[in-house]
């Protein structure tokens, strides 16, 4: 092992010299109480050490100690349900060895190497194996089966194979490979800065339905998409991120919490697990992991817990799994990479943060993607990241919002003034957009309904047209529109008030299934319709504008995913005798 001594202490980083030997990214252990820290630069024999707990109290003199090894993960059953760190040290583990109040250098095994599972083999002695494959699986909760793969660049024929209740450090399985025995265990290491392998990747085209009709209409994602909801303090990214967690189409949720305040990060840990499940109606936190990391641990753990959530989410999306990846906020790791760019006297960018920022933030969104995984078969996983950001002020302009723009497909821009209106999600329409809704054209055709798409158009153009129509209404008045404009008015009104208005806290206008989003849409377009035809024929528009069955069309969202169709034709029956009878009043 390669040992050092401090000459320099500063914040988070600390520079150890006769550290030749040492590699980037090896982890190191600083001082007597074994700080976790790891190593970002080397000149010479001079180490440049960024250390993920605090390093008051620390002086030139005392002794590092490199591990060898880069930051890893703990990888096997027990990651469900857990809470944890950002460097993957179970937060309820340390509370039993540490209590309340977190001591330095404390050191828990981030899975439990006591507890035995109960592993059922799916292969049998004498099968052919290469890594990816699953050997066996484990029921880790009631939503999750957890598949126990062939580790990476390990293939052969099974010599032995055990079945029963084992812990993770036990041998399972011993694969022969040239002459060569070598045992498996459930539990494996991956170093977290290294993206998982895979065989190929696939095109985005199959969507990750949300249930929530902004998303999944306007400005949807993609199945191992990446998406990003920039927003000032106070708009809604935290809600929109829990909605996703809860309704999204995904078999594991991996929420991160990199440096959000303490209080917004006890919502999180209180709020997932008394969240129901939709598919299970248990708990969420059956197919959860969290990293919670707060503003007030060292800023350097920051990065530590993006890497580590990344590579988690990576593992289950290796099973098969079809994964949502929620960073809460990205931000937050842009701040730590600047104070520790500053640190170690690098050359500014913009606004003081790296030249680096905008690679390292495509080196994390880029480890998204829907892939065939390895092993044997064609076996589908996807990953999918929901990155949050929060500019200062809401301001887009600045440099992380700018460098993940250029990253990210989709961009949900969240609206201050939508936020302080109560309109949920406050994603503004005019602002916001989706790279995947071309590539999604053929899915929405197939899964949704033909004319998914131009309903879709149309709904967009008359809130453009809304929007050109307002000024001059601000200008100079209602009076000033003619008959057709007032229409399109209203009916941009029931789009964004009926429509994208949604309320997450109402059991049924939670979620919306795609089918009733399409009779949603019909029913609004139609009354649109019906209504300029009745113009055409001389009827009133005030009359128009004020047919009882707008209501019912606006009582839609909360109609029961059964009764909407019944309800819809309802509509329809009752918005052709309404338009019939303004016209024979206006002839009258």
């Amino acid at each position: 092992m390669t040992s050092g001594i401090i000459t320099k202490v500063a914040g988070p980083l600390v520079i150890a010299e006769g550290m030749r030997d040492a590699n980037m990214f090896d982890v190191v252990r600083v001082s007597k109480q074994r700080l976790i820290g790891e190593i970002i630069e080397i000149h010479g024999d001079k180490a440049s050490i960024q250390v993920y707990e605090e390093t008051s109290g620390l002086g030139p003199g005392e002794e590092v100690e490199s591990t060898g090894a880069p930051l890893s993960v703990e990888l096997g059953p027990g990651l469900i349900g857990a809470i944890y760190d950002g460097i993957q040290r179970p937060l309820n583990e340390i509370m039993k060895v540490a209590g309340n109040n977190l001591t330095r250098g404390v050191e828990v095994p981030s899975l439990d190497h006591q507890k035995k599972w109960h592993f059922k083999p799916c292969v049998k002695q004498g099968d052919k194996v290469v890594s990816g494959d699953v050997i066996g699986t484990v029921q880790e909760t009631n939503a999750v089966l957890h598949k126990i793969l062939v580790p990476d660049k390990i293939s052969g024929v099974i010599e032995k194979i055990a079945e029963g209740d084992y812990t993770v450090d036990d041998t399972i399985v011993v694969i022969e490979n040239n002459g060569k025995s070598q045992a498996i265990t459930m539990a494996t290491k991956w170093p977290v800065r290294v993206g998982r392998p895979y065989k190929r990747k696939l095109s985005p085209d199959i969507l990750l339905t949300t249930g929530q009709r902004t998303i999944d209409t306007l400005f949807p994602i993609a199945k191992g998409g990446v998406a990003a909801v920039p927003g000032p303090f106070g708009s809604g990214k935290t809600v929109v991120q829990h909605q996703l967690a809860k309704w999204a189409s995904a078999d594991i949720i991996v929420y991160i919490g990199c440096g959000e305040r303490g209080n917004e990060m006890t919502d999180v840990l209180n709020e997932f697990p008394e969240l129901k499940d939709p598919r299970t109606g248990n708990s969420l936190m059956e197919r959860t992991v969290l990293i919670a990391n707060t503003s007030d641990m060292p800023v350097a753990a920051r990065e530590a817990s993006i890497y580590t959530g990344i590579t988690i989410a990576e593992y289950f999306r290796d099973m098969g799994y079809t994964v949502a990846l929620m960073a809460d906020s990205t931000s937050r790791w842009a701040e730590a990479l600047r104070e520790m760019s500053g640190r170690l006297e690098e050359m500014p960018g913009e606004e003081g943060y790296p030249a680096y920022l905008g690679s390292r933030l495509a080196q994390f969104y880029e480890r998204a993607g829907r892939v065939i995984v390895n092993g044997t078969g064609n076996i589908e996983g996807a990953l999918s990241v929901i990155g949050a950001v929060s500019p200062p002020g809401g301001d887009i302009s600045e440099p992380v919002s700018q460098a993940t723009l250029r990253i990210v497909k989709v961009f949900w821009g969240l609206d201050a003034s939508l936020a302080y209106k109560r309109h949920f999600p406050a994603i503004n329409w005019l602002t916001s957009y989706s790279l995947y809704t071309d590539q999604l054209e053929q899915w929405y055709k197939e899964n949704a309904s033909e004319d998914f798409m131009e309903l879709r158009g149309r709904l967009m153009r008359l809130l453009q047209d809304e929007a050109e129509l307002q000024e001059i209404v601000n200008l100079v008045g209602m009076d000033a529109l003619s008959a057709t404009d007032r229409l399109k008015l209203e009916t941009s009104r029931a789009i964004r008030e009926d429509y994208l208005h949604q309320n997450a806290f109402d059991s049924v206008d939670t979620y919306t299934s795609l089918k009733k989003q399409v009779l949603m849409m019909r029913a609004i377009l139609l009354c649109y319709d019906k209504s300029i035809e009745a113009l055409e024929k001389g009827a009133n528009v005030d009359l128009l504008v004020g047919m009882l069955v707008r209501e019912r069309i606006g009582r839609l969202k909360y109609e029961e995913e059964e009764t909407a169709e019944s309800e819809f034709e309802s509509i329809c029956a009752i918005l052709n005798k309404e338009v019939k009878d303004v016209v024979e009043r206006s002839e009258g």
